[in-house]
């Protein structure tokens, strides 16, 4: 679903220059894996890389999708349009706060991303994801009426709701106590394998992903540099 070889990505310029590298990343269909590492690392650096929001110094190669979509290729060629259809399209964002628009319905908000995309109101995927996370009751609400958590297990839903390839998640736990924080985490994983997605996700939070068991990019902290790895 994803595989991803010779990432680079380089913050700041001269002295202050940091580079992030991905040696190499392969996720598979309903698989999900930890990004880790201490705050400032490069972290949320390489996720909006993957997410085609940085683009990379220099990249072996990067292929999307059961169809291997060569997004290097786009990258390389610099053709925006297209890569933006992949980001709308087979991407699908949670960000730490959930940004979910103040003045639309917790239903509204997750049907957003479908009605930008002119697709049909009704999926399966969403009302899969809406009963996995248990937000039936809250769909008539506006934001400022939920709680913290019920915020981001909305984010999660509207960011599958366009049926995208790929869930990225940037620290969608960092704002809940510990309970939540693992209700969530634990949501969140039932949904990528329900839906068949591939998911990564950005945490400082090590017990809670070793409690999970899920496999781990891991920072490894140069010179100016930061290298992620797998951990085992």
């Amino acid at each position: 679903m994803l595989d991803i070889k010779g990432l680079l990505v380089v913050r700041g310029q001269g002295p202050h220059a940091h580079r992030v590298r991905l040696d190499a990343l392969t996720l598979r269909q309903g698989e999900i894996c930890a990004i880790t590492g201490e705050s400032g690392c490069g972290k949320s650096t390489l996720l909006e890389a993957i997410g085609l929001l940085l683009a990379p110094q220099s990249l072996d190669h990067y292929h999307l999708g059961p169809q291997a979509l060569d997004v290097g290729q786009l990258l390389a060629e610099d053709r925006q349009p297209e890569l933006a259809a992949v980001r709308s399209q087979q991407l699908g964002f949670v960000l730490q706060n959930g940004g979910l628009l103040p003045f639309l319905t917790v239903r509204d908000n997750i049907q957003l991303p479908r009605r930008m995309l002119g697709l049909s109101r009704h999926s399966q995927a969403v009302d899969k994801a809406v009963e996995a996370l248990r937000l039936g009751p809250l769909l008539d609400k506006l934001p400022q009426a939920l709680s913290i958590g019920e915020r981001q297990r909305v984010a999660c839903v509207r960011a599958i709701a366009h049926e995208p390839r790929v869930l990225l998640a940037d620290e969608p736990t960092a704002a809940l106590d510990p309970n939540n924080a693992r209700r969530l985490f634990e949501l969140l994983l039932n949904l990528v394998g329900e839906l068949g997605l591939s998911a990564l996700v950005v945490s400082h939070d090590w017990p809670l992903i070793e409690q999970f068991g899920l496999p781990r990019l891991g920072a490894v902290n140069g010179e100016g540099e930061t290298r992620f790895e797998p951990l085992a």
